[in-house]
């Protein structure tokens, strides 16, 4: 007889490798032909709402790794509120109109000017779906479960209706409004920018230092005196139409070389060191309100330049005479207002002078720095030239430098109901904490949203003008192109002339002759997603407003969060969330920005072809998101080890169960020996953390907690000693049920906890569960935490056991190194303990040596009559030496009874037993 052939090794079919680039899809394809989101809301239907709202992406190029921690979050918070007592659908979005795609599409060749808005806007919108379709593939290779045949979209019919019922009802609260004011402006893109679509980077300008002579000084200030200004933009100089000085600060009128100017006092010193005034002497001390109303001549053209008031003004740098432009200014556009100044911006929209700059006609704004400079030092106001590095508002898309313009724009007007966004932002719970001060903030000190842009690829402004040039919006007109842009889309504004897009009869008294024309501009692409609260959550009967969350990297507080908030709590008084969760940025091993030109950029696609979609997401798990985080092979090779070990377990729980029926052989917790007890306790202690850290969104103590249990508590502990009762005992041992009692509920346990995380491991190890019923482990619930009465009791006292067994694995290891021993069956431990150890060791009824794992165990005396050659640690003084008699053929074990039985003689007793009774 083969003795091997009457262990009871594990069965099962569950592959050891992963292989999951190839695995994977076919689980995928599994899922599609099952149509498993579909059977997951069927299953959750009547439970309460989870609402997870979909930030979307730019339906632009293959998906980066920022998307793939993004939707990856999203997926594990969906995921886990299904299994946990939610209904919670996830509609996937796309946002597709803006730059990118008209750049996208010019770069490919095609001609814009010689074909019509309508038909480059075609070729805009099947330009956005072949990307959707692009990345739909890649999220969905990511694994992530969600309605990817129903996405919403912002350029489809239904959307952009909503969006146009959001814009009226913003317009009919008196919160939209036209005015000419300096906005963001990209001369390279032609178009206004909002906050959210701009991004600082250094920039070399120039830094003058200009005197304006005083032309009327109203008796305060003599005419010889020269007001000294400070400025990094000398090509607005044409603009400018004042000097602004602070009413508290007090400024100085010094003497220097034979001529005379005025600064702040504060800023003497260091105006002094700029322009070289060696030893200027104060002659007169002013307050700035004392000031107001001189007039200064413009250095360039004569013409006035009033001295105003602001509290703008500050001692930061400059002299604390400001140049004023209210042109090119948002503080100049303010003062510039109270004191009936016009808006000059002598520059077109492509960044060129226009004839209002006398002598600059025709020149690129920054190309003009340097003949104004000249023109100044020929005037001989040019008091000091120099170059500074220094932070600059620059297009995101065109990474090109952004200029303040002042031109006719629409705007949302911010101020009118800031109040409300700010109480709404305090009612909305904010992880991380620190989101709330950032958005509060930003709400707090943003002006007036500018919503217009001049592009051909959106959402129009559904504005009409009468003859008189009135703007018009009313329900009636808003109603009317909402439902037009429903069935049709929003070409049809630019297919159409303005009469056939007024609903049919319509009058105006501004327009006696019956004449109409259409605003050309179209809506911010924030304005597009930020409506989609109400193009979604509303639109959707199986969604609803507010979302429960917002989950999106750390940059979309001036964006999306910040959209979402305006345009909600202008039509319904509050916030469309009411948790919003960010995540940070996604960089290299070393903590750099992924750079194409660097060569650092780690793809999804290929990680996910390399080592699976599962290796994926258990990074994010595994990292704090919140904060940026670092990914590189390395890392994920790491990663992929803890896989390992994981799918290692699932593997062993499912061998060793091959026999085990749950219903049948199941054992009652109060007929387990305390060592399972004790693992169930443990089990249970880590079904409740793992249920609160998925709860509280902390998924990298989900991956902590479900890595050290499998390879502390289970590996290094109860599956290494468990072994020698599964394998060596008869099938229904009643230890051996026992410990398959704990296997089992472990496995169940396990399996759902991960789900979330490891979707297309789990989903295979369900199918090699045989005594399951659901076909996914998706139809099924997360474990519950039992409450077990004589929980702390077990844990205390097995802990200490635990102390111990650390102790002798020391102990054993050092012998091991010594040559004493080779494996742990061959040594016999001999402990001499302490009182209260001998205690513990006297209450365990369980097999101390198979604890140990070794052949001979012995308590030989008190700590204190320890031999010299015991190796005396924390809990016990230990002697190892080797064990006496022979190895068991069968289960490895060394022990002086091998041979007493007769027909078996290389068998120990037990072996022996096992053997003549069941073979």
């Amino acid at each position: 007889m083969e003795y091997k052939d009457t262990l009871l090794m594990p069965k099962t079919d569950f592959p050891m490798r992963g292989n999951l680039p190839n695995r994977e899809p076919e689980i995928q394809a599994m899922w599609e032909e099952m149509d498993i989101y579909e059977k997951v809301q069927q299953r959750t239907e009547g439970r309460p709402f989870f609402i997870l709202h979909d930030g979307p992406p730019y339906a632009n190029g293959d998906i980066h790794m920022g998307h793939a921690l993004n939707k990856i979050l999203k997926d594990f918070i969906v995921r886990y509120k299904s299994m946990s007592g939610f209904c919670s659908p996830y509609v996937p979005g796309w946002d597709t109109h803006g730059l990118p795609i008209e750049q996208a599409l010019t770069n490919k060749g095609v001609k814009r000017k010689e074909m019509t808005v309508a038909e480059f806007r075609k070729l805009c919108e099947e330009y956005a779906y072949e990307q959707i379709d692009n990345q739909r593939a890649q999220f969905k290779r990511l694994g992530v479960r969600g309605d990817w045949e129903n996405p919403y979209i912002t350029l489809k019919p239904e959307y952009e209706a909503q969006q146009i019922k959001v814009f009226g009802e913003m317009a009919k609260k008196g919160y939209i409004y036209k005015g000419k004011k300096p906005v963001y402006w990209s001369p390279s893109s032609e178009s206004a920018l909002a906050e959210a679509e701009i991004e600082y980077q250094d920039k070399r300008s120039p830094s003058i230092y200009v005197s304006f002579k005083v032309k009327d000084g109203k008796g305060v200030l003599d005419q010889q005196i020269e007001i000294v200004i400070w400025t990094t933009t000398p090509w607005t100089l044409p603009a400018n139409l004042g000097i602004s000085v602070h009413p508290e600060l007090t400024y100085v009128v010094v003497e220097n070389s034979g001529k005379k100017y005025l600064v702040a006092e504060a800023l003497l010193e260091a105006v002094a060191n700029e322009v070289g005034w060696e030893s200027p002497v104060t002659v007169k001390k002013v307050v700035g309100r004392e000031l107001e109303g001189i007039l200064a001549s413009h250095p360039l053209y004569g013409r006035d330049s009033l001295v105003m008031l602001g509290e703008h003004v500050t001692t930061d740098a400059g002299t604390g005479c400001v140049h004023t432009a209210p042109g090119h200014g948002e503080d100049d556009f303010q003062v510039g207002q109270k004191y009936g100044l016009d808006v000059l911006c002598p520059v077109d929209d492509k960044g060129y002078m226009t004839v209002e700059a006398e002598g600059f006609e025709g020149m690129f704004y920054d190309e003009a720095n340097k003949p104004i400079t000249q023109k100044l030092e020929e005037a001989g106001a040019l008091l000091k030239l120099s170059f500074i590095k220094h932070s600059y508002p620059h297009d995101w898309r065109t990474k090109k430098p952004v200029i303040f313009r002042a031109t006719a724009q629409w705007f949302a007007s911010i101020k009118d109901f800031r109040g409300d966004l700010l109480k709404a932002v305090e009612q909305t719970k904010w992880v991380p904490a620190w989101g709330e001060t950032r958005l509060f903030n930003m709400v707090r000190d943003r002006g007036d949203w500018c919503i217009s842009r001049q592009r051909a690829w959106g959402v129009p402004i559904p504005v009409f003008y009468a003859e008189n040039g009135e703007a018009i919006i009313t329900d009636e007109t808003i109603e009317h192109v909402s439902n037009l842009f429903r069935e049709h889309g929003s070409n049809i504004w630019f297919e159409k002339e303005a009469m056939d897009l007024l609903p049919e009869g319509f009058s105006h008294p501004g327009s006696p002759n019956g004449k109409f024309t259409k605003e050309t501009d179209i809506m911010d692409v924030w304005f597009d997603s930020g409506s989609s609260h109400q193009a979604v959550l509303v639109e959707r009967e199986e969604l609803q407003r507010p979302a429960d969350l917002y989950l999106e990297g750390s940059d979309q507080y001036r964006g999306w969060f910040n959209s979402s908030l305006s345009t909600a709590v202008a039509v319904t008084g509050k916030a469309p969330y009411k948790g919003v969760l960010s995540h940070g940025f996604a960089l290299d091993g070393e903590g750099r920005k992924m750079s194409k030109s660097i060569g650092n950029v780690v793809v999804p696609a290929k990680v996910m072809n390399q080592l699976g979609a599962d290796i994926l997401r258990l990074w994010v798990a595994s990292v704090d998101y919140q904060s940026d985080v670092r990914v590189s092979d390395a890392i994920l090779k790491q990663v992929a080890e803890v896989y390992r070990k994981i799918r290692n377990t699932f593997r062993f729980l499912m061998g060793n169960l091959a026999d085990f029926n749950p219903e049948t052989d199941s054992v009652p917790f109060g007929e387990l020996r305390e060592v399972d007890q004790f693992m169930l306790v443990k089990l249970n202690k880590l079904i409740k953390y793992v249920r609160n850290a998925y709860d509280n969104y902390e998924f990298a103590g989900v991956y902590h907690a479900v890595n050290n249990f499998c390879t502390l508590d289970l590996s290094a502990f109860y599956l290494d000693f468990a072994k020698d009762v599964l394998y060596i005992e008869a099938t229904d041992n009643a230890e051996r049920r026992a410990i398959q009692t704990v296997l089992h509920e472990s496995l169940m346990a396990l399996v759902k906890l991960v789900a979330p995380i490891l979707s297309h491991t789990a989903d295979e190890v369900w199918k090699f569960i045989p005594s399951v019923k659901e076909e996914s482990v998706q139809l099924t619930d997360m474990p519950e935490h039992k409450e077990i009465e004589n929980a702390k009791e077990l844990e205390e006292k097995w802990n200490a056991f635990m102390k111990l067994r650390d102790d002798v694995l020391k102990a054993l290891e050092e012998a091991r190194n010594e040559k004493v021993i080779g494996k742990s069956l061959t040594a016999k431990v001999s402990l001499y303990v302490n009182d209260k150890t001998k205690a513990l060791l006297d209450s365990i009824s369980e097999n101390l040596g198979q604890l140990f794992i070794v052949s001979g165990f012995e308590v030989a005396g008190s700590y204190d009559e320890a031999p010299e050659n015991a190796i005396k640690l924390e809990n016990a003084a230990i002697v190892v030496t080797k064990a006496e008699g022979e190895t068991c053929e069968r289960c490895w074990v060394v022990t002086t009874e091998v041979g007493q039985v007769e027909e078996h003689p290389t068998l120990c007793p037990r072996c022996a037993t096992v053997v003549k009774e069941n073979y």
